[in-house]
């Protein structure tokens, strides 16, 4: 489990606001928040079967060893996150690497049991 510490709680929320803000606020926005919900469905099949993780960039990764099913699918979600942690940091002044990292800690966060995930070390593990 990640344990994160009370300064980065706070700087997460401030993320999670901004991650709010940002989407809406975005140009293309609703195309981009349209893209993502569309491949939803794809995604947590994805997880679900332990072919994809959430890695410690705050991006979706085929885990080791897993077939590269749907590739575009996690190719098109990347870059739409990529576009919005850019907006983020751009926003709050802080680097976009900052961004995905923290947004990868809170995704960390809300991932269910089994799901894999990527600690900062690199090492991919199931909560």
């Amino acid at each position: 489990m990640i344990k994160i510490p009370l300064n980065y709680s706070i700087v997460l929320l401030v993320i999670l606001i901004s991650l709010f803000s940002v989407i809406n606020c975005l140009a293309g926005a609703d195309d981009i928040k349209a893209r993502m919900d569309s491949r939803l469905p794809i995604i947590v099949e994805l997880t679900t079967k332990g072919i994809i993780g959430e890695n410690n960039k705050g991006f979706l990764e085929f885990v080791p060893n897993a077939p590269r099913e749907k590739a575009d699918v996690i190719e098109s979600e990347n870059s739409d996150r990529l576009k919005i942690y850019n907006a983020i940091a751009k926003k709050e002044g802080i680097p976009v690497q900052d961004v995905g990292k923290l947004r990868a800690k809170l995704i960390a966060q809300k991932a269910k049991p089994g799901e894999w995930l990527q600690d900062e070390s690199g090492k991919w593990y199931r909560k």
